[in-house]
């Protein structure tokens, strides 16, 4: 059994942790990397945890980032996007169903060169929210720690490759989507705080995944789309939001991470890597049939976080509502469907044979 640390000492690497996150979000910023308060963090706090710092995330601090960056997203559902957005429902249903396609061929690669059950393989290679997959995962008595690795390793390589091609690649976009609010109105932020507060209250109490997220995203969205003047959110709070969400992410990882299971986590990684091709290779021949670039239909249909895909298309000035439209419809699919979607993997699975995968 390993020894809990002390109040003291867990207060310390918390603040040490902040601290040195902060040091490499100002870092990856001056060196004008994509994501800087975001990326910064995550690798960071990544490296340092698997060299065996024990790092520790703010209490809450993953909660706190992902109300700033809901918050911020909700400003961009005017009544003219949500027009464009409905222009664009058959391609924003045919990018979120594509996840799930994309999600049962990295679970066959995982049952097949992984060896693992076929439940252990469908909730890792199924690129939900990584908490509702665990849970489901314990339901369909799944293997939940190599779940919960896969599903961090997953976010953190698509989190890594695609600001980075996208900035390299394709350039910032210069979309039209803009936030209602442009400016900071403290007179307002009463309002805006008690809208995003009021909508993570509703998603907790209905227990609703992602309450910090989708809450603040729905309730600020609809003032915004019924033209109710608000304030923006100051730029320090949404770069403390990326930095916080950041260095949760990298807490995910520790000394013995790499260690554990390293067969699964290569295969893991080399699954994402194909959907992201496959990802790629869908939203160009989908970018031929509709007028929205390829790099927003890339950020919509990528198999990242919501929250951080989001942030992306928000900081590269892409298509933000189209973009957090897709993940939101994608996580009410795969959260809705996984249950019914894994019986149905794991009958097949059975008729074609039953021994070990």
């Amino acid at each position: 059994m390993s020894h809990h640390p002390s109040p003291l000492r867990r207060v310390a690497w918390t603040a040490a942790a902040l601290g040195l996150a902060g040091l490499a979000g100002w870092a990856a910023a001056a060196a004008h990397l994509p994501l800087p308060w975001m990326l910064g963090p995550l690798f960071a706090i990544a490296i340092l945890r698997v060299a065996g710092l024990p790092l520790r995330a703010l209490p809450g601090g993953r909660q706190a980032g992902q109300w700033a960056i809901g918050t911020a997203l909700g400003l961009y559902f005017t009544p003219a996007v949500l027009g464009e957005l409905g222009r664009h429902t058959p391609a924003i249903g045919l990018m979120a169903g594509s996840a799930v396609v994309f999600g049962i061929v990295a679970a066959r690669l995982l049952e097949r060169w992984a060896r693992v059950t076929p439940a252990t393989a469908f909730f890792a290679g199924l690129p939900g929210g990584a908490s509702e997959m665990v849970v489901l995962a314990e339901r369909h008595g799944g293997q939940v720690d190599r779940i919960a690795a896969a599903h961090a390793l997953r976010v953190m390589l698509v989190v890594s490759v695609i600001p980075f091609a996208l900035h390299h690649g394709a350039r910032e976009g210069h979309e039209t989507f803009r936030a209602l609010a442009g400016a900071v109105d403290w007179m307002r932020f009463p309002l805006l705080l008690a809208a995003s507060l009021a909508g993570v209250a509703l998603f907790a109490r209905l227990r609703i995944a992602n309450a910090w997220v989708l809450g603040p995203l729905l309730c600020v969205g609809g003032l915004t789309a019924a033209n109710l003047p608000l304030t923006s959110l100051p730029g320090w709070v949404v770069n403390g939001g990326q930095l916080l969400l950041g260095t949760a992410l990298g807490t995910r990882f520790s000394p013995s991470f790499f260690r554990a299971a390293p067969r699964f986590l290569s295969v893991s990684a080399g699954a994402t890597v194909l959907t992201l091709v496959l990802c790629g290779l869908f939203v160009m021949a989908l970018g031929g049939l509709i007028a929205i670039p390829v790099p927003s239909l890339l950020l919509a249909s990528s198999p990242g976080g919501m929250a951080e895909m989001s942030i992306t298309a928000r900081e590269m000035h892409l298509s933000v509502p189209l973009v957090t439209a897709t993940h939101v419809l994608r996580v009410v699919l795969l959260t809705a469907c996984a249950p019914l979607l894994c019986r149905r993997y794991l009958a097949w699975r059975g008729a074609e044979g039953s021994g070990p995968g």
